[in-house]
């Protein structure tokens, strides 16, 4: 009776916390499922931004899927109730990164617990047979397909053999810091009628019988789809860019995509910081303007001025912070971008002398 009893507890106050959810975001259109995508993105952009912690290039590059849930909350009395919406990314049969698709994480643990917490959750799949358990429907991790923790930066080439014969890695990150979270026994599946709300304007979902015309995808699921390619690029990476889509050019985003994106870190950042550390991290003006491209000289002297904080063992407090991590990644990038197009003249000597018609030189 009691465990019954710690059920419906714990199910009234999801349904409650539910109930809230929905009050405050309204249901019509896509305004819940863009925030979702948008939470995604910036959940994959701060895990890969953490210095030595992040998901090693190797395993996205050679992934077959990749799911972000970001928020995913566990209520817990004696008995726990985990549930998230998140996007899975698969790859095509051309080796590229097919536009998102709405899934529900959702599973219960039995065991002395108490609490509410929120956790943002990624699963690297390695294994296309997990991938296509759930476009059948849904599908049981650990169950359906074997699920371990996952390697992370310097530490991926010590991984064991049995967590390397895992087919799906799970990253899981509370309040900015790794934690181990048991995903065996939760559950996996498509959420159809959030498809239907994000793509409705386009009139086609993101998967479907091979052939279809696709209609442009939203900005923020090309977005999505840029950041995951970036951080997988290697050998033969490649875009999966519908017929009648939008070009996505390289590996690289959008300038004015990165720029916006720079812009939004920085400002999460400076809200932790005095005016002092304000001054020494500023970017350029241009930065958050968009009226004209910053000057590469300017740049280049924000990034060293944040690779010297990176690297001195007296700042570790803020260099360890995601939203410093995040910037000088984005910052970098964007830096790296600008040096590729920037019109640079080149180092040439005074023109030769030309006469004109009286003799007279010209220069």
């Amino acid at each position: 009776m009691k465990t019954i009893a710690a059920w419906v507890l714990a199910g009234c106050l999801l349904g409650g916390m539910a109930e809230t959810a929905r009050a405050a975001v309204p249901l019509a259109g896509p305004t819940a499922e863009e925030s979702i995508v948008q939470a995604a993105t910036a959940v994959l952009d701060e895990i890969m931004a953490i210095p030595g912690r992040a998901i090693p290039q190797a395993l996205l590059r050679d992934a077959e899927g990749v799911a972000i849930v970001p928020n995913v909350v566990k209520l817990g009395f004696v008995v726990g109730i985990r549930h998230g919406r998140g996007v899975v990314l698969m790859r095509d049969q051309a080796g590229g990164w097919g536009a998102p698709i709405f899934v529900r994480l959702s599973g219960g643990s039995v065991g002395w617990q108490a609490g509410l917490q929120a956790t943002d959750v990624v699963l690297v799949f390695k294994s296309r047979r997990s991938l296509e358990g759930l476009t059948r429907g849904k599908f049981t991790l650990g169950a359906d397909a074997s699920v371990a923790a996952g390697p992370v930066g310097r530490n991926a080439s010590a991984a064991t053999d049995v967590e390397l014969k895992a087919e799906i890695y799970s990253y899981s990150r509370s309040r900015g810091l790794f934690v181990g979270v048991a995903l065996d026994g939760s559950m996996l599946q498509i959420d159809h009628l959030a498809n239907h709300r994000y793509y409705a304007q386009t009139g086609q979902m993101p998967y479907g019988p091979q052939g279809d015309p696709v209609a442009p995808l939203p900005a923020s699921a090309r977005r999505l789809m840029e950041r995951l390619a970036l951080y997988s690029a290697g050998p033969g990476a490649r875009w999966d860019r519908p017929e009648g889509g939008p070009q996505l050019a390289g590996a690289q985003p959008a300038a004015d995509d990165l720029r916006r994106s720079l812009a939004t870190s920085a400002a999460a950042l400076n809200r932790i910081l005095d005016q002092r550390w304000r001054q020494f991290l500023a970017l350029p003006e241009e930065v958050f303007t968009g009226a004209r491209p910053p000057s590469v000289q300017r740049l280049a002297e924000a990034v060293q001025r944040y690779d010297r904080v990176a690297s001195d063992p007296k700042y570790r407090a803020l260099a360890e912070r995601s939203e410093f991590a995040r910037t000088r990644q984005l910052l970098r990038q964007y830096l790296s971008q600008r040096t590729a197009t920037a019109a640079v003249p080149l180092p040439l000597p005074a023109p030769p002398a030309s006469l004109d018609g009286a003799g007279r030189s010209r220069y």
